[in-house]
């Protein structure tokens, strides 16, 4: 059994202070205010206790990219379908040992900024080695990593084959199923991801939406990011991404669509029952468009984020850009309510990956990080405004140590291997783009 006392805790909607969280075994069985319990607990002064932060949507390869596409090219206008060409570079030159040294990367930067658990959305294939080098780096740097193994079948309706891509494609259903089945069996924590009704034909993805079904797994798919995906889509089954979706019975509560940007009023009603992971900073950067959260939160769906290409990892920012889009767009403020968005950077994404933390309560994972409460970002905040400056000014700075599981992997803003993740990530890095 452990105990941790912090000044503050976020609990049940609200900053407690002198309250301890019992943990036995990784899970909070409880909060206490008696005197033996608060004199035995781990101390954490001038610090507060918030629930993990969860990354649904993450590529951690494309961590490698980062800053190599900020420039012009030649095709005259840029877009998401020019970045894709360094997007393929990187996936097509890097090894197994490579991907796991950039995934480390990744998975560091997201403990040191509170992120607990991540959705790797894993699409370059290689076997399975490169997925289980992938879980390695999360098992050693103590994150929660579900592997949302990726279906990835063409390079679109009526296009010929990419040779990009050639390191995505599992052409064979069963042999996609088969090999999910032996990464379950592994004990790794896994849900499926058809990538897009571009990538994947309707029968194909089909397959894999009752398979996870049948086996009460997540289920995730990139939905409407583009409006070129949209319009191949009304061309080849005279429907919208979203409508196909809803027509074939996909949609659901363990569904969750990643982007839906370029969605109808209708097909955002069809979203209700079903969770919408936005990932607006990789949004901003890739030049896609906005995600209409406050559309979406009145026909019931439920919003997550995530890093996506992982061009900046900072759940909490995504959180604000998320609000500011709409601000921008609406031309007034206070689109969202802030609690909202705090339970989208956390409940909602352990709900959307199944995982066991997202909230400080009784029965949920230990998963949790600290704020420093001295930190610039937020000095001088009140109960009153405390989660108003936490969503819309905490730095990374302020925070410092995060638990998973009841075990501490980062103690005071530093995690063991940080130095040595850096400089081999730095040799990844020379040798890709020398």
């Amino acid at each position: 059994m452990k105990a941790w006392l912090a000044d503050l805790i976020y609990t049940g909607g609200a900053f407690e202070s002198g309250l301890a969280m019992m943990v036995d075994e990784g899970v909070i069985t409880g909060f206490s205010r008696s005197e033996e319990d608060l004199k035995n607990a781990q101390r954490l002064p001038g610090r507060m206790i918030l629930p993990g932060l969860v990354n649904v949507h993450s590529h951690t390869f494309q961590r490698v990219i980062r800053g190599r596409t900020e420039h012009k090219t030649s095709a005259g206008r840029d877009t998401f379908w020019t970045w894709r060409q360094s997007m393929y570079h990187a996936a097509n030159a890097m090894t197994a040992e490579e991907i796991y040294h950039a995934a480390r990367m990744a998975f560091l930067e997201m403990l040191l900024s509170g992120i607990t658990a991540v959705g790797e959305f894993h699409y370059v294939h290689q076997g399975l080695e490169i997925a289980r080098a992938i879980l390695r780096a999360g098992e050693e740097l103590g994150l929660r990593v579900t592997l949302l193994r990726t279906a990835y079948v063409r390079a679109g309706w009526k296009k010929d084959p990419d040779p990009g891509q050639a390191r995505f494609l599992t052409p064979d259903v069963e042999r996609f199923l088969s090999d999910t089945d032996e990464m379950i069996a592994s004990g790794a924590r896994v849900g499926v991801a058809p990538h897009s009704v571009r990538a994947v034909p309707l029968d194909y993805l089909r397959r894999v939406a009752d398979y996870a079904r049948l086996r009460g797994l997540p289920l995730h798919m990139h939905v409407s990011e583009q409006p070129a995906e949209v319009e191949a889509c009304i061309g080849e089954y005279g429907r919208r991404p979203v409508e196909l979706l809803h027509d074939h019975e996909i949609l659901g509560d363990r569904f969750t669509a990643v982007h839906a940007i370029h969605i109808t009023d209708e097909e955002t009603r069809f979203l209700g029952e079903s969770t919408v992971c936005a990932c607006p900073t990789s949004e901003r950067n890739l030049g896609d468009g906005a995600v209409p959260a406050d559309k979406l939160f009145e026909a019931g769906a439920r919003i997550c984020f995530g890093s996506d290409s992982n061009i900046q990892i900072d759940i909490l920012e995504d959180a604000r850009e998320l609000e500011y889009h709409l601000r921008m767009n609406k031309l007034e403020r206070a689109v969202l309510d802030t609690a909202r968005l705090f339970e989208s950077a956390t409940e909602s994404g352990a709900r959307s990956l199944g995982s066991p933390g997202g909230s400080l309560e009784a029965g949920r994972a230990a998963d949790f990080f600290t704020v420093d409460l001295n930190d610039c970002s937020i000095a001088g905040a009140d109960h009153e405004s405390l989660l108003g400056h936490v969503v819309f000014s905490l730095e990374r700075t302020a925070v410092r140590e995060v638990c998973v599981g009841g075990e501490l992997v980062v103690q005071d803003g530093q995690h063991r291997l940080q130095d040595e993740i850096v400089r081999e990530f730095g040799k990844v890095q020379r040798n890709l783009w020398r």
